[in-house]
């Protein structure tokens, strides 16, 4: 007798676990942007909460992928890849939603990423790096010119990195830019929908300052035993102090994504929505 196929788990959207070249994903760039109609299945279930913010016009989503013991580097450093093909589709998918990706000067030099959308389809978002002291290098991949905007948020004082590049200052504090004056500088600037994506300081940062309404965690099926965590944040003394984030999971192959709600304890930064 032929073996049954497995139900489906609810919480499991099917098509999540499709490559690039997935058909069904197409047309979700364009009608995210929309706000007449609702993405296809599975894509509703997994951004259909990225469209519309909760506290003001901004979505501010963080993502991190980690070890099933919240590593996302051996203890010599190595990162590439801890997640499998399913979950670096994803990443990029979230960036083909987003209008423009952040990261950390250090990621942007350790890692040299383009922050291109290259394994699925939809647009190329801005692409940000936060440098407070001017480290970044004028070669950098991430300031390629490639026809999309560039930007680098930095301390007052320091200079620009390349001609074609927006220089957004904004004043230090103890050499750290706060999280909130960068999202403002953002939405001054129209960018509504922002994905910080690395790398796990600059999460933490933007977490702990509560300016991020979702987090995507992909987990991937390895146990590393030691190296860096995912997230670091303050420590607190009690359980009534810890973050409380609904949370729903999907198979994305291998990985496991996790969908964390975080809209409850997010500040306003972008133009409040206030009925008159």
């Amino acid at each position: 007798m032929a073996d049954r196929p497995a139900k489906p788990d609810r919480n499991e959207p099917l098509g999540l676990q499709h490559g690039s070249g997935d058909a069904s994903w197409a047309p979700v760039p364009r009608t995210f942007r929309s706000v007449s109609s609702s993405l296809p299945q599975p894509w509703e279930d997994v951004f259909g909460p990225l469209r519309e913010g909760a506290i003001d016009d901004l979505v501010l989503v963080g993502q991190c992928g980690q070890s099933i013991d919240a590593r996302i580097a051996t203890s010599s450093g190595q990162s590439h890849y801890i997640n499998g093909e399913p979950g670096l589709i994803h990443l990029h998918r979230l960036r083909a939603l987003v209008d423009a990706v952040v990261i950390g000067v250090g990621t942007a030099i350790a890692d040299d990423p383009q922050l291109t959308v290259r394994r699925v389809e939809g647009p190329n978002p801005a692409r940000v790096v936060i440098d407070p002291n001017g480290r970044l290098p004028a070669k950098a991949r991430v300031l390629a010119a490639d026809g999309i905007r560039r930007l680098v948020i930095t301390g007052a004082k320091t200079p620009a990195p390349r001609r074609g590049v927006e220089v957004v200052r904004i004043p230090a504090e103890d050499g750290q830019l706060a999280p909130g004056a960068i999202i403002a500088a953002l939405a001054a600037r129209g960018f509504r929908r922002i994905l910080i994506e690395g790398g796990a300081e600059t999460v933490s940062r933007f977490l702990a300052a509560r300016c991020l309404d979702r987090l995507h965690i992909l987990v991937a099926p390895i146990i590393l035993g030691a190296g860096r965590a995912s997230l670091t944040l303050p420590p607190i003394e009690r359980l009534d102090q810890a973050m409380r984030a609904p949370m729903r999971a999907h198979s994305l192959g291998g990985d496991v994504l996790l969908d964390c709600d975080l809209s409850a304890q997010r500040v306003p930064i972008g133009w409040a929505k206030i009925s008159t």
